[in-house]
C-alpha cells in the first residue's frame, strides 16, 4: 500500500516559527512518530512526504535516525492541502492502484489503524477513519444564535488515514480544479462527485496536534504507550 503524508503544517497556532511537525514530543519530532507508525504497519510499502522544499533539509535530518526500511520520497507541496495532495498523487509510482493519505500532524496513529484502512480500501472506492461525535453539536449563525441541533447519532468526526482508488481520486481532483472547489479533505471531493465514502472506525487517541495543549496530550499518550510496552516485556 502507498502512503502519502501531507506535512506542511504551520506552527502559527503553536506559537512556533517553524513547521509544527518539527516540534518534538518525547525527544522525537512529530513527523518522526508518524513515520515510525508507517514503518511498523506491515501493509505500507512506500511513503511519500509532501511538504515545502524549505523544510526538506529538516525532514532529511530526521529520517536516517529512524531505521526505516521502506522507500521514502519527498514531494513538493502546493499552497493548500488540496494542491499538496494533488501533487502527491502525480508523484505516486505508476503501479499504485490504492493510496492512503494521512496527515503528518496525526502523529499518534497506530500501525493497526493504518493496516485496517489499507485492508478496507481494497473493497471500496473511498474511506475515512472517523469516530462518533460525543458532544452535542450546535449550528450557530454569525451573530452567535443557535440555528439547529443535529442528531448526534449521525455525526462522526473525520480523521486520517483516508483511503482512495488512485484513478478515481485523480479524476475527482481534476474535477475540483475545473469547478473551483475548495475542500479540507479528499473525501469531500468524492462526496461532491457522488462517489460513496465508507467509514472505518478510527481511534480516540488519533488526535491532530494543533495547539500546545495537543502537544501535552500527545506527550502523555506516548508516555503511556511506552509504559504499556514495558509492562508487556516483563
Amino acid at each position: 500500500m502507498y502512503l502519502l503524508i501531507p506535512s506542511a503544517g504551520s506552527g502559527k497556532r503553536m506559537g512556533a516559527d517553524c513547521n509544527k511537525l518539527l516540534l518534538k514530543v518525547r525527544s522525537q519530532p512529530l513527523l518522526a512518530w508518524t513515520l515510525l507508525a508507517a514503518e511498523a504497519a506491515n501493509s505500507i510499502s512506500w511513503i511519500g512526504i509532501i511538504g515545502q522544499p524549505s523544510d526538506w533539509d529538516d525532514f532529511k535530518a530526521i529520517i536516517p535516525d529512524l531505521g526505516l526500511t521502506k522507500p521514502i520520497e519527498l514531494i513538493a507541496g502546493g499552497s493548500t492541502r488540496q494542491e499538496s495532495v494533488y501533487n502527491g498523487l502525480q508523484a505516486l509510482p505508476a503501479e499504485a492502484q490504492q493510496v492512503l493519505i494521512h496527515d503528518g500532524a496525526r502523529c499518534l496513529v497506530t500501525p493497526e489503524l493504518l493496516n485496517a484502512c489499507a485492508a478496507a480500501i481494497c473493497h471500496c472506492p473511498g474511506l475515512i477513519a472517523a469516530v462518533p461525535v460525543k458532544d452535542t453539536i450546535k449550528v450557530v449563525d454569525q451573530s452567535g444564535i443557535i440555528q439547529d441541533t443535529p442528531d448526534r447519532q449521525q455525526l462522526w468526526a473525520a480523521q486520517t488515514p483516508q483511503g482512495f482508488d488512485v484513478k478515481l481520486l485523480k479524476q475527482c481532483h481534476a474535477e475540483g480544479v475545473r469547478q473551483g472547489w475548495e475542500v479540507t479533505d479528499d473525501a469531500a471531493l468524492f462526496e461532491k462527485c457522488g462517489i460513496a465514502v465508507r467509514i472505518v472506525p478510527g481511534e480516540e487517541t488519533n488526535l491532530k496536534v494543533t495547539t500546545p495543549q495537543d502537544l501535552a496530550i500527545a506527550e502523555f499518550i506516548l508516555h503511556q504507550r511506552h509504559l504499556d510496552r514495558e509492562k508487556q516485556s516483563w
